[in-house]
């Protein structure tokens, strides 16, 4: 049986995987152990770890009640890092993939995971050479994790457009907003939580999946959203790592007020027939960001993600009162006005530079320094 951990409800904690680069090309680097030892050798406390590959790395951000203060740990987190990565003349970067490295070049971390990972799922392993933000919400039980992690499917699109930061990927242009999500995709236990009503079903789900040898743990699925019951949490495992440190909190702050509504107005309405879009939705986000066209099944009728959103952030003034972040939710609403994409951004240096070794360049001094411009 998998016991839920309750934890403190609407509690936030992101997570962060950053490209590690050299200062020559700005290609990607096996640069995990060596940064790692040398953060290792201050005192600090922070959640810092490898990823699945060696031009990776992972952070994390303690329990936090609010946006504001998850900020100024990042931020610290960050400047740990930065100096860390000077000394070795790394970089580290956001986006949701490196636009130009190629994964038959990619290590596998040593790690007893990793190897497993690597062993089962073959090339798709080091293809996953992807960078991803991850936000935790906290629940007051499992069955309200069951509840959120539907309620918050419904508005998926939403983090892709806001998040997306990878329309480059093995030297070319995909023509998407984010191309980070095909790789997932790829995975067979990717998509979406099945229709299970309550934590009970869901452990009925996982027992059989289990007895049948599909999977050993949580970590064995993919999915977009899915319960973290060890950490007594619903996890959002849509967005692309930001290019920014602030962008990650604001999507933090957009998931809290989300998860407020829904656990406030005791939503259950799990129907199967709430998934009929949710594949279609989610390629119009992934293609076109802003533009993408969303379908709303039960009203029979089709907006734009920009749209759709807006209406959203619309329907959220008391929430954002009530969490006290209201300055996020104006923000939001800026960036969703003007369609601000880092998509679009990284386009448009590589459109000014004709190099997509200056993208990441400047991408790796949006993260470091916050230079963008």
């Amino acid at each position: 049986m998998l016991e839920f951990n309750n934890s403190t409800p609407l509690t936030l904690g992101v997570e962060l995987e950053l490209m590690i680069v050299n200062r020559r090309d700005y290609n990607l680097t096996r640069g995990s152990d060596d940064l790692l030892l040398l953060v290792d050798r201050q005192t600090h406390g922070y959640d810092i770890k490898p990823e699945i590959t060696q031009g990776m790395i992972e952070i994390g951000t303690a329990i936090h009640q609010g946006s504001a203060s998850m900020l100024q740990e990042l931020q610290a987190i960050r400047q740990l890092l930065v100096n860390s990565a000077e000394k070795l003349n790394l970089g580290l970067a956001g986006g949701g993939s490196h636009p130009f490295q190629h994964w038959s070049k990619q290590q596998i971390y040593p790690k007893a995971r990793y190897q497993l990972v690597s062993e089962l799922y073959g090339y798709l392993a080091k293809q996953f050479t992807v960078y991803g933000q991850h936000i935790h919400i906290g629940c007051p039980d499992g069955d309200s994790a069951i509840r959120l992690s539907h309620y918050l499917a419904r508005y998926i699109p939403h983090f892709i457009a806001l998040s997306a930061s990878s329309p480059f990927y093995q030297g070319m242009d995909t023509l998407f907003q984010t191309s980070r999500l095909t790789s997932v995709n790829a995975f067979p236990l990717s998509g979406c939580m099945p229709g299970v009503e309550n934590w009970d079903q869901f452990n009925d789900y996982f027992q059989d999946m289990a007895r049948l040898g599909i999977v050993a743990s949580m970590k064995d699925f993919y999915w977009d959203i899915r319960p973290k019951p060890e950490y007594g949490t619903v996890e959002v495992r849509i967005c692309d790592t930001p290019l920014d440190i602030v962008t990650p909190t604001l999507l933090a702050a957009y998931a809290q007020m989300l998860a407020r509504r829904c656990l406030e107005d005791e939503w259950q309405d799990i129907r199967p027939e709430r998934y009929l879009t949710y594949s279609y939705n989610r390629f119009q986000a992934c293609r076109f960001g802003f533009d993408g066209v969303l379908v709303d099944g039960s009203a029979a009728q089709q907006t734009s993600v920009q749209d759709d959103l807006l209406a959203t952030l619309g329907s959220l003034q008391a929430h954002a009162a009530a969490l006290g972040c209201e300055a996020e939710l104006a923000a939001l609403r800026e960036r969703t006005l003007k369609r601000q994409s880092d998509s679009q951004w990284l386009r448009d240096v590589y459109r000014d530079s004709g190099s997509l070794s200056e993208v990441v360049r400047r991408q790796s001094a949006c993260w470091m320094h916050d230079q963008r411009d």
